[in-house]
């Protein structure tokens, strides 16, 4: 009897598939040779007939050449920070493409000369806050803290009240990333009440700056005080205030989230944000003030290596010129709208034979922006043995378990992706049944 393994087919033959050499223009032939690979092992292993070799390497394909998976957020959660936080706009992702190739990144056109780097971006960041002198951006908010640190603070003290010494996740913690610039940490009043005084008697020959934070992710009730920038900005010192969520001017929604138009004209000598948070863009690094101290940070030679790309340039630039962003309408979706939402997608599972009822709600933030915000909503509830397939299936659909329930939550969820819920939940359904 003729040993199967001699009938698996060579790499050279199944890459002559015209599916796969399609399939190396687009993945790469690497990519394409390793699913060979492995389809041939499942021939030889007696999983798969030796014909059919090319169709078990066609099928084990991506869909791209990146292993991130795009992903419907059912959580209720806006700026999830595990699912990437804000999403771009249609505008952005279409900025994206455009400076994906050669662009005038830092070349006019007109002219035939260099020009600024960022100047698009840079200039609508400007526009959004007149009360800013100037302007910079770099790769995320942290990095804005740092620059300002290390430019402004290397080798004397910044002063900061104890009560905004905060972790911003994952162990990073605001006074180590001070201390690695160089400066000195001037720690003043106590973790739930700062006075000015407390400040007045720190301020001294070696104070660069006094810092405030804005304690985005979490809050502090009771027996509390803390100082307002107007009363800082009277030291004698610069006060540079980080909002940390990037919302530029007030909103109604979020009366308790400083915002950077506001801080300004408070009397702030520079104002540090994160640009994918409530601003709804990409990662970045915002920091808007004094045209003398933006211009500190611009020069110092750590800004060169903190500087954003270009694909994130065009993203920052349409996220402020274009529409209202998809953070925007979630974080402002009309509850009413979401149960009418959540009412004929549960119907339509039931049609479709599966358990589903409508639950009212309370949807977060999420992103260290606006603790404790309660945002109500509406969710449809499945079976918890739901919540696996949904994340391994495709779309990848994220909920949250809830009292042994999957709940799938619309408030992040473009109603033009309903029907895709559903076709999610019904293909699960159908595995299942």
């Amino acid at each position: 009897m003729t040993d199967v393994r001699r009938r698996v087919p060579r790499t050279d033959a199944v890459l002559a598939d015209p599916r796969l050499l399609t399939a190396a223009d687009r993945l790469g032939r690497p990519m394409v040779k390793a699913a060979i690979g492995a389809a041939q092992d499942r021939a030889r292993t007696g999983q798969i007939a030796p014909e059919h070799v090319a169709d078990a390497a066609v099928a084990a394909l991506p869909d791209r050449a990146g292993s991130l998976r795009p992903v419907i957020n059912a959580t209720g959660i806006v700026l999830h920070t595990n699912l990437g936080r804000a999403p771009l706009s249609v505008a952005a992702v279409a900025a994206v493409a455009a400076a994906a190739g050669y662009a005038d990144l830092e070349y006019d056109v007109e002219t035939g000369r260099r020009t600024r780097r960022g100047r698009g971006a840079l200039a609508a960041l400007a526009a959004a806050v007149p009360a800013a002198e100037d302007v910079l951006l770099v790769n995320n908010g942290a990095a804005a803290v740092v620059l300002a640190a290390t430019a402004l603070g290397a080798g004397r003290e910044v002063v900061v009240s104890r009560g905004e010494l905060v972790e911003i996740g994952d162990g990073f913690r605001l006074p180590d990333l001070v201390a690695c610039t160089g400066a000195r940490l001037r720690e003043v009043g106590t973790t739930n009440r700062t006075t000015l005084d407390d400040y007045a008697a720190a301020i001294g020959p070696q104070s660069a700056f006094v810092l405030k934070v804005h304690p985005s992710n979490f809050r502090v009730t009771g027996y509390t005080a803390a100082v307002a920038v107007a009363e800082l900005a009277t030291l004698g010192v610069p006060v540079v205030v980080d909002i940390g969520s990037g919302l530029l001017g007030p909103d109604p929604l979020l009366p308790a989230e400083p915002d950077a138009a506001t801080v300004l004209a408070a009397g702030a000598a520079l104002v540090t944000a994160s640009g994918d948070k409530l601003l709804g863009g990409p990662q970045a690094g915002l920091v808007l003030g004094s045209a003398e101290l933006v211009e500190r940070l611009r020069r110092h030679p750590l800004a060169r290596a903190l500087r954003v790309d270009k694909l994130t340039l065009a993203a920052f630039e349409a996220t402020l010129r274009g529409p209202a962003t998809p953070t925007y309408d979630a974080l402002h979706a009309d509850p009413r709208t979401l149960r009418r939402r959540a009412d004929v997608l549960a119907a339509a599972l039931v049609d479709g034979g599966v358990a589903a009822t409508v639950l009212d709600t309370v949807g977060a933030v999420g992103g260290g922006g606006a603790p404790g915000l309660e945002l109500p909503g509406a969710a449809v509830a499945v079976g918890e043995s739901y919540a696996g397939p949904l994340r391994t299936g495709d779309p990848a659909v994220v909920g949250r378990i809830q009292d042994g329930r999957c709940l799938l939550d619309l408030r992040c969820v473009p109603a033009e992706r309903d029907g895709d819920l559903r076709t999610a939940v019904l293909a699960v359904a159908t595995a299942a049944g």
